[in-house]
């Protein structure tokens, strides 16, 4: 499939902002979507609607299986050994939200430690000490150097002189792009006894992901960052790890049997997933899965490295630009900022040339002040760019930054 044909099946790239075709490079927060998950959700309210697994009637039977089916095609794009391993969830945030409070509430102790980067979102901080006030433990953090790489002698050491009980980071930073060398940081927190998250927000739908050869314990991610819909997440965890969990959240579906006396909880994965889903999201996003399928993560990665490097080699010529995060091993997020110009001005200036990228803190305030700034612009990548949509930004980058000079 060549890259118009690619280009077709996202409607909004046919979009005009301020008169001009939009150019999106705001893809780490979140996507564009294909057309065919737009067409399965139209399809789901339009025709379909029912609750899944609580019905005998056709319509219910019909949207239970496409439920599940779902909850299949994400085991085979994690490479999940199980499906009840995949639990649905809101989103990244929720994801990780429901971890830190049900495995918190489960093993954490006074003193034990929750071991996270200077890199990490704010959803992979913030649940993390919310947890940690409440049952005496403490959030510690692994620094970075100032090209945006963990400092991997760091935190062998802090593994080694701390209770560490859980481990929580981030496969690609959504500021720095940095792809962390994921697999290492397992092995070592593994042999210091502790479990490990991974934060794959920004990486699923960009490189591909096995959880069984990373041996990660518990993995999140967003459906809307990997060209689905919002309001929907996944959580995997191993499923010895998740059975000893208690539930995060009480109602329908999580139950066995309810009594005043005493409540017993169901089994995988429904102990997890209280309540009404979003059962078109659920639906619609294997449409996403299949999509990227059929053009292939490997085919993603490369063309994502390619437009990475062009658009790096262009705004390095810019006079009095700073790249933010220069790692080595980076994917296609390139964070960056100006002298003279405030990044929110950029960003203002560039969406009346049509053009949409994202600026401020990108929820990352400490890893901000960890490279002495207070906010950066951002574009960031997806294999629908094109070579000429960097060129019209790079253009546009520099009308910006004339006016503002």
């Amino acid at each position: 499939m060549n890259i118009e044909e690619i280009r077709n099946h996202f409607p909004q790239l046919k979009t005009l902002v301020h008169d001009f075709p939009l150019v999106y490079l705001d893809n780490a927060a979140t996507t564009l979507k294909p057309q065919a998950m737009i067409n399965s959700i139209t399809n789901y309210y339009s025709n379909e609607v029912a609750n899944v697994h609580r019905g005998i009637h056709t319509l219910s039977e019909v949207g239970t299986k496409k439920f599940e089916e779902t909850r299949i095609a994400v085991q085979h794009f994690i490479n999940a050994k199980h499906s009840h391993e995949i639990i649905f969830t809101k989103g990244t945030t929720d994801s990780l939200n429901l971890l830190a409070n049900s495995f918190g509430r489960q093993f954490f102790n006074t003193g034990d430690v929750i071991l996270i980067s200077t890199m990490e979102h704010h959803s992979n901080i913030v649940p993390w000490q919310m947890v940690a006030e409440l049952v005496g433990a403490k959030v510690i953090e692994v620094t970075i150097s100032d090209k945006g790489e963990i400092n991997i002698e760091e935190f062998k050491n802090l593994l080694s002189i701390h209770k560490v009980k859980i481990v929580s980071i981030s496969h690609i930073s959504n500021t720095l792009g940095t792809i962390n060398p994921i697999k290492e940081l397992i092995k070592l927190t593994h042999l210091a006894g502790a479990k490990f998250c991974v934060d794959a927000a920004q990486s699923a739908a960009h490189v591909a992901i096995d959880v069984q050869d990373l041996d990660c314990d518990f993995l999140a991610f967003s459906a809307h960052k990997v060209f689905g819909p919002n309001g929907l997440g996944f959580l995997y965890g191993k499923e010895d790890l998740l059975n000893s969990m208690p539930p995060y959240q009480g109602g329908g579906a999580m139950i066995n049997e309810v009594c005043f006396s005493k409540t017993t909880y169901n089994t995988l994965p429904n102990k997890f997933e209280a309540g009404t889903p979003a059962i078109a999201e659920v639906i619609a996003f294997k449409e996403s899965l299949d999509f990227i399928k059929t053009i292939g993560l490997e085919n993603i990665a490369k063309r994502e490295h390619e437009l990475l490097q062009y658009a790096t080699q262009k705004i390095k010529e810019i006079e009095g630009i700073r790249i933010i995060g220069e790692a080595h091993d980076k994917s296609s997020v390139l964070s960056f900022v100006i002298d003279g110009c405030h990044p929110q001005d950029l960003g203002t200036l560039l969406d009346q040339q049509g053009i949409a990228i994202r600026t401020g803190h990108h929820c990352t305030q400490p890893l901000m002040r960890r490279m002495h700034i207070t906010a950066a612009a951002r574009a960031s990548f997806s294999f629908y760019n094109t070579h000429q949509e960097i060129d019209i930004f790079i253009k546009a980058l520099h009308k910006a930054i004339s006016f503002l000079k």
